[in-house]
């Protein structure tokens, strides 16, 4: 098994960055130990979400929405992403950080304008620009609203999984 925390260290990264792996992608130990780095998930993926990451494992830039077709887990032939029907693709969410534009009195909804879930809404409030609110039980985790927000202000808890 490779031990991440050590690599980062003598690449002088005492913690390694948190990766999105694809949807249904086993627990982080076991989709490392089985996952062979083969890229058929990425060449899977019709929306060029599925990426080479951090020591060539897959891992996801939204670039577009995930739209959880599962072309990734039926190309992944070493089963480190493995769909069971009736489960979710993963239990991520959507978290909208401070840097968010109508947090500093900015006025701007284009995360809920890309959410065709209808997870993030502005309800009006008085005094300034209306503010995001984010229903996590409807939030698909799709990251439809990543790529659009102008200050990156948008991010998933990859520990939700």
């Amino acid at each position: 098994m490779v031990d991440l925390a050590r690599r980062g260290f003598f690449r002088g990264r005492p913690r390694p960055q948190a990766q999105i792996r694809p949807p249904w992608a086993l627990a982080e130990a076991a989709f490392i130990d089985a996952c062979t780095r083969c890229d058929d998930c990425r060449q899977a993926c019709p929306q060029g979400i599925v990426v080479s990451g951090d020591g060539g494992y897959p891992t996801l830039h939204f670039t577009a929405e995930c739209t959880f077709c599962s072309d990734c887990a039926r190309a992944c032939r070493s089963g480190a992403l493995h769909r069971d029907e009736g489960c979710p693709p993963w239990g991520l969410r959507a978290q909208i950080g401070q840097a968010c534009l109508p947090q500093q009195g900015i006025e701007c909804r284009i995360c809920g304008e890309h959410c065709d879930a209808r997870a993030i809404r502005f309800p009006p409030r008085l005094g300034g620009a209306a503010l995001p609110q984010l229903d996590p039980a409807v939030c698909t985790g799709c990251g439809a609203c990543v790529a659009p927000c102008p200050v990156n202000a948008i991010t998933f808890d990859a520990a939700m999984r």
